[in-house]
């Protein structure tokens, strides 16, 4: 952002903070316009309140007082960005791990693109059938095309989501 502002853009930043404070259902997240002049600046805000006016009357407060909250003490924000670190090496960590499991339960797929990726989900490559028979035989819910919350899978359940990812991608193709 600094840099885009230091080079002389204008921009808009749309930022939810829902997922990375657990802020849910809050509506928590912030819109900052970077504007030239106060000119300019009067202008967006004008707009900008015709079109936030239909949408709501009275926004929730509690999410963003929250945010403040964490974002405006320096120990709260460091003990934030070390927790979400923290997290954030969990999920690398159980990504790794599957995939060992993985193997070590015999699948021969390459799995690699798994450990290649980031966040809270992976794509596993699984078709909409191989889902609904993790779903239905193993009560592993994902969605149909194979998206998978990381976030779920912890030392004691790995090893059983790992064979039952086996046994319905065995001798199937899956797409990596």
């Amino acid at each position: 952002l600094r840099f885009f502002v230091n080079e002389g853009h204008n921009l808009v930043l749309a930022q939810s903070f829902a997922k990375n404070f657990g802020l849910y259902g809050e509506r928590t997240g912030t819109l900052s316009v970077v504007c030239n002049t106060p000119e300019e600046k009067s202008a967006v805000m004008s707009q900008l309140k015709l079109i936030i006016r239909p949408m709501y009357s009275s926004p929730p407060i509690h999410g963003s007082s929250i945010v403040k909250t964490v974002l405006t003490d320096e120990a709260l924000t460091k003990e934030y960005y070390e927790n979400c670190k923290e997290m954030a090496e969990r999920i690398r960590s159980m990504r790794v791990k599957l995939v060992d499991m993985l193997k070590s339960v015999g699948s021969t797929h390459d799995w690699s693109h798994v450990t290649e990726q980031i966040g809270m989900f992976a794509f596993t490559g699984m078709n909409s059938d191989m889902c609904d028979e993790l779903t239905s035989k193993y009560s592993i819910f994902l969605t149909r095309d194979g998206r998978i919350s990381l976030a779920g899978l912890n030392d004691g359940n790995i090893e059983y989501v790992a064979k039952a990812i086996h046994d319905v991608t065995d001798g199937k193709k899956i797409v990596t």
